[in-house]
């Protein structure tokens, strides 16, 4: 018989099936015996992907939400897009034909139907220090309209090239007529309305506002774009659109509380304000696409001191180019976009975004004039909530109360006005009487930090620095130091549409089936740290730490 050593290295190790189970027993508590009357069941979630789809889009909503600083939030909303969104242009002074019902389509807002200010404004002067007043401002009021009309020199101050430009040439003359009667304004009033001493004005002031907005059909583009990503299954689900207005006003008058709300904003779901249903993709009235960050700016940077919107002042050179009969539903068109826009910037810079909605009314009041037509607005914020699944249900609507335009005068004869309205002047009173409120017993900044309302309240250095620096960065809208990708027209028929070049080199992204305009804001390398720089340790680091929202 044969004996060998066995290699234990090429053992199996046997495991028997049966071990003994050390047996043990413990008292059963009472408290291990509970039942509860309530039975709470977590929520039952819908699996498909267009629940997933949309359950991904409310958690984006709520972490916009739970950022601390107003800088922070608006990083978050441009999080999904590093080379920014495709948003569709509005500027103030590009006003299109029947552009009114697709105006309040994507801002839910409505027009009163009576032609009037509301019935608020009656009460606020009496009749009698109303007309006192009226003759007392009237005569420098007309002075001053008669030498920014009709004596300065414009040939003397005024390039070549804007006067063979009666546009601007009209849109100059409105925003010196806005100083001049502000100034006027300010100077009567202010011994009888203290809070006109407090306001703070900002001239030519840069107003920015971007938005989501859904309840618009989806361009071909938006499916094509699906069925690439193989999302068959949503192909048709509603999709929210990027909206981005650059706003123009000659001046505008700010001041530490805000004006008191005209309807209580549990009286602004009456289904008597209603909203013209505009469903058109917006390119049809004329309006343009161009890729870029979507930015809110009030006119002023968060943290400042006046944050709410008392007055604004704008122009109407656009008017001398237009062909068509519409000028007053142009007038509404622009001045819903300007109020709107003005007033959703300073939500934003009150902690509310086009995701989570306000919870208090913003009013607005707004002044469209060249000297001769007046057109007074008072505009009221009750939601911001206009994105894909809140457009349709939100019962909320924003209220718009404006005149039909009003002729200061007929014409200018030996330096006097003729056919003077007064009418004109006393609604100019009306407005700036109006004074501010401070709302008492209202988190004016529900959904800010507490101690961190703005980045310029955070502690760490380097975090505030680097915060500050994105943000500057993100709201410039400067390009980029790579250039923006891009794909030639050659290149999407030869080798993308037809496959005619199957033997060329992969160069781009989209050769390799990326598209790179989904990279996130936070896909780069960060910023390298010079070795001289690091600083001294076990682990020294190469590259910055970076504080992107979470």
């Amino acid at each position: 018989m044969l004996l060998t050593k066995a290699n234990t290295c090429f053992c199996i190790k046997r495991i028997p099936l049966l071990q003994k189970i050390r047996a043990s027993s413990s008292a059963v508590t009472a408290s291990d015996n509970k039942f509860t009357d309530y039975v709470e069941y977590p929520p039952i979630q819908d699996v498909s992907f267009p629940g997933k789809f949309r359950r991904y889009q409310e958690d984006w909503h709520e972490q916009v939400k739970k950022v601390k600083t107003v800088e922070e939030k608006m990083i978050k909303i441009n999080m999904p897009r590093f080379w920014g969104f495709k948003c569709m242009m509005y500027e103030e002074d590009k006003i299109f034909y029947n552009e009114l019902p697709h105006a309040q389509y994507i801002t839910l807002t409505h027009v009163m139907k009576e032609p009037k200010l509301p019935s608020y404004y009656d009460n606020l002067v009496s009749s009698e220090t109303l007309d006192s007043l009226t003759q007392e401002i009237k005569g420098s009021i007309e002075d001053a309209i008669v030498f920014e009309v009709d004596q300065r020199k414009k040939l003397q101050e005024l390039p070549k090239n804007i006067l063979d430009a009666p546009r601007a040439v009209e849109d100059i003359i409105c925003s010196a007529v806005a100083k001049s009667v502000n100034r006027i304004m300010l100077g009567y009033l202010a011994e009888y309305n203290q809070h006109l001493n407090e306001m703070e004005i900002d001239y030519e002031p840069r107003i920015e506002a971007g938005w989501f907005a859904g309840g618009i059909e989806l361009h071909e583009h938006i499916i094509r774009g699906r069925k690439a990503r193989f999302w068959n299954d949503v192909l048709h689900e509603p999709a929210d659109r990027p909206f981005q207005f650059i706003g123009k006003p000659s001046l505008q008058l700010r001041h530490i509380h805000p004006l008191k709300e005209i309807i209580p904003l549990s009286e602004c779901d009456n289904p008597d304000f209603d909203v013209p249903k505009y469903k058109f993709d917006p390119r049809t009235v004329g309006h343009a696409l161009k890729r870029r960050h979507m930015t809110n700016i009030p006119g002023f940077w968060p943290g400042a001191q006046s944050e709410f919107g008392f007055m604004s002042y704008h122009k109407r050179g656009y008017m001398i180019d237009r062909t068509f009969n519409d000028d007053s539903d142009a007038l509404k068109a622009q001045a819903i976009f300007a109020n709107y826009g003005w007033l959703l910037a300073q939500a934003c810079n009150l902690g509310f975004t086009t995701f989570n909605d306000v919870t208090y009314p913003l009013v607005n009041q707004a002044i469209i004039t060249n000297g001769q037509w007046w057109s007074f607005c008072v505009y009221q914020l009750n939601t911001t909530l206009v994105n894909t699944w809140h457009h349709d249900e939100n019962p909320k609507r924003n209220l718009c109360w404006m005149p039909e335009p009003m002729k200061l005068y007929e014409s200018i004869e030996g330096n006097k006005l003729i056919g003077f309205n007064d009418e004109v002047i006393k609604n100019l009173i009306k407005l700036y009487s109006n004074a501010p409120e401070e709302r008492v017993g209202v988190n004016m900044k529900p959904y800010l930090g507490e101690d961190e309302k703005v980045i310029a309240d955070i502690q760490n250095d380097e975090k505030r620095n680097w915060l500050e620096d994105r943000y500057k960065m993100l709201v410039s809208n400067r390009p980029r130091k790579l250039l923006m990708p891009e794909l030639y027209h050659w290149e999407l028929i030869y080798k993308h549409q037809f496959k005619t070049m199957p033997m060329e080199k992969k160069r781009t992204p989209w050769d390799f089936g990326v598209n790179p305009f989904l990279r996130r804001l936070n896909q780069h390398i960060p910023a390298y740290i010079p070795k001289a720089k690091r600083k001294p340790g076990a682990y020294r680091k190469k590259w910055e730490d970076t504080f992107y929202p979470q």
